[in-house]
């Protein structure tokens, strides 16, 4: 139902001269390590039974997997004591016999516990988005598109990684390292000792690949989001950059943002590089102190040639499952980084904490359909000492179409969206109807619509479409609504009606048609005010005249503050404020600011004569 969209020129005065706000990107924050490690408990309480159950397959598959190597040890023992070939018929049973054992319970614990990593992964992601939907839009704004952009697609893409495939292989290759441990011990605690000079080099190598990488991916993120940023804002304004021939200047700003993230990309591979040469150390150091060892007890009549043997075989054993867990501490860095900045999302004050399905019927609740709209003494600066509205007061009558007309830059959207609580006022308050305004000075609950020319048709059927604004509406009122707007005949001559794909991959509706759905679902939200900022922008076009009656239509009976991009949205309006540099500078009917001959009738004047062929 809305979109939002300022003024481009507005736009640009917030960029070259508000950098605090706009400038400048406050990017969305990221969580602490402690912040995490709480979400993941509560993540994972509601799978402690598969969590369990998983995690004791996993330990007797790795059980039975370990008795290999005895067995292997004893098929030594059996050929360096000279025993008949059939001598080695039952231990090579017995190795078939663990072989399928093993693997039947592998499959079925990594399966348990994938179950336990997409369980908690859907639920994350769900809550992410839940979360993410409820961001105040000025505090999205403020970090940018691309920031938010990049939590939703890399870090979650990351973080899928990691549960999916990380998870298993880390639960695995930790029992493994621990009960092959153990069994060194059994054979001979002397292989198990001497096993654990691989340790420290070990230990070396993980704390300075942490030190290391947890900054560095950590930069890694952001560099990714900011490359998102200046990427999806070139594209957005592809038109404009190309008029203002700004498209080499351009270029090369993405261009830079591509090669940063780049450049910290190559920097991680360098460092898991030098992660694994270290590590290839630890294991010849281990390896060579257990076949010292296992050398010196066997000449000394100790332990047999298969006892050393298996030791050797266990401690070989080891070094896929510690460089797979160690390994992962790359993996790791990358999803744990990711994971605060979802989790970090979730920390960010949300419009409202109601289900967003209920509360538009809540919001609407006290406040009677068509309300006055005041406000009182409001100021805004998107940078400190630059404010875009200066003390502006304004009163809207219950059900009155007020224009709010000035040049570009005066503060138009800017106040149209205090109005609508995209943003939020420095000083002063808005009140809609009897609704106090909140401590921030909007009024609480969602009282105000904005309506935009930039609509997104969702993908899905366009029955799904209208419901977003009303979940439980029947199809006679979905009919109902788009009659309202004039767009019921095109919708029935779809090819299967309100049950056809639109969106992305599916029908794909004209400029006029999506406009018209916006309309519609605007009809079954039904806010008791609107505010249109060139929502029927399509004025000019083939469907202007429709849109215009659309609009009309969908308004009706409310309190409507239209930001009038069009001098003829003002003429129709019952009344006209004119904002200049921010202020209140005249307010009165079309005609009476006519006949003024102030700065509305030099706005009529100027757009009457280019109007005139």
């Amino acid at each position: 139902m809305t979109a939002f969209r300022a003024d481009p020129a507005e736009e640009n005065t917030m960029t070259a001269t508000d950098g605090s706000r706009a400038g400048e990107r406050e990017l969305l924050p990221v969580a602490s390590a402690a912040r995490v490690r709480a979400a993941l408990r509560e993540l994972a309480r509601p799978h402690r039974t598969a969590a369990l159950c998983g995690l004791a397959v996993l330990v007797a598959a790795t059980g039975t997997g370990l008795l290999t190597a005895p067995v292997l040890g004893h098929v030594i023992d059996l050929v360096a004591q000279g025993r008949p070939a059939s001598a080695v018929t039952a231990p090579v049973v017995w190795l078939a016999v663990i072989a399928v054992a093993q693997g039947t319970m592998t499959a079925l614990g990594v399966s348990l516990v994938a179950r336990l990593g997409e369980g908690m992964l859907a639920t994350l992601r769900e809550r992410f988005v839940d979360r993410a939907l409820r961001l105040p839009l000025e505090r999205v704004e403020r970090a940018g598109s691309g920031d938010l952009t990049s939590r939703v697609t890399n870090d979650v893409s990351v973080i899928t990684t990691a549960v999916r495939e990380g998870m298993p292989s880390l639960a695995r290759s930790v029992l493994t390292i621990g009960l092959t441990l153990v069994g060194l011990a059994i054979l001979d605690a002397r292989f198990a000792l001497v096993a654990l000079v691989a340790i420290p080099f070990q230990v070396h190598t993980v704390r300075w690949y942490v030190r290391h990488a947890v900054p560095l991916y950590a930069a890694q993120r952001v560099a990714v989001g900011a490359q998102q940023q200046r990427l999806l804002g070139t594209i957005g304004g592809a038109s404009t950059v190309r008029a203002l021939r700004l498209t080499g200047e351009h270029v090369g700003l993405v261009g830079r943002a591509s090669q940063a993230a780049v450049d910290l990309a190559l920097r991680g591979t360098g460092l898991v590089t030098r992660f694994y040469s270290r590590l290839n150390l630890a294991e010849f150091a281990g390896l060579s102190a257990v076949l010292a060892t296992g050398f010196q007890l066997v000449r000394d009549g100790q332990v047999s040639i298969g006892t050393a043997g298996a030791a050797a075989l266990y401690f070989h054993s080891l070094f896929t499952p510690i460089n797979i867990a160690l390994s992962l501490v790359d993996d790791a860095q990358a999803a744990s980084a990711g994971l605060a900045r979802l989790v970090g999302v979730a920390g960010v004050a949300g419009e409202t904490d109601e289900d967003p399905r209920e509360a538009p019927s809540r919001a609407r609740g006290p406040v009677p359909h068509g309300p006055p709209i005041r406000v009182r003494g409001i100021g805004y600066a998107y940078r400190a000492g630059h404010p875009v509205l200066r003390d502006v007061s304004l009163d809207i009558a219950a059900r009155e179409r007020v224009a709010l007309v000035g040049a570009s830059g005066a503060g138009k959207t800017t106040l149209a969206r205090l109005i609508a609580g995209v943003h939020r006022p420095d000083s002063g308050s808005i009140t809609v109807g009897d609704a106090a305004p909140g401590p921030d000075g909007v009024p609480a609950g969602r009282h105000v619509a904005l309506v935009t020319q930039e609509v997104h048709v969702f993908a899905g059927t366009l029955a799904d479409d209208l419901r977003l604004a009303r979940p439980g509406a029947d199809d006679d009122e979905l009919h109902a609504a788009l009659e309202r707007v004039g767009a019921l005949a095109w919708a029935r001559a779809l090819p299967e009606g309100l049950e056809t794909t639109v969106g992305e991959n599916g029908h794909r509706l004209t400029p006029a048609q999506a406009q018209q759905l916006a309309l519609a679902r605007l009809v079954l939200a039904d806010p008791p005010a609107v505010v249109l900022d060139e929502a029927t922008a399509e004025a000019g076009s083939a469907g202007a005249r429709v849109l215009e009656t659309a609009a009309a239509a969908a308004i009706e009976g409310r309190t409507v503050l239209v930001v009038a991009h069009r001098l003829t949205q003002a003429a129709s309006a019952d009344r006209v404020v004119v904002l200049s540099d921010g202020e209140v500078a005249e307010v009165g009917t079309h005609r009476e600011l006519v006949r003024a001959k102030d700065r509305y009738a030099a706005l009529w004047e100027a757009w009457s004569d280019g109007r005139r062929p």
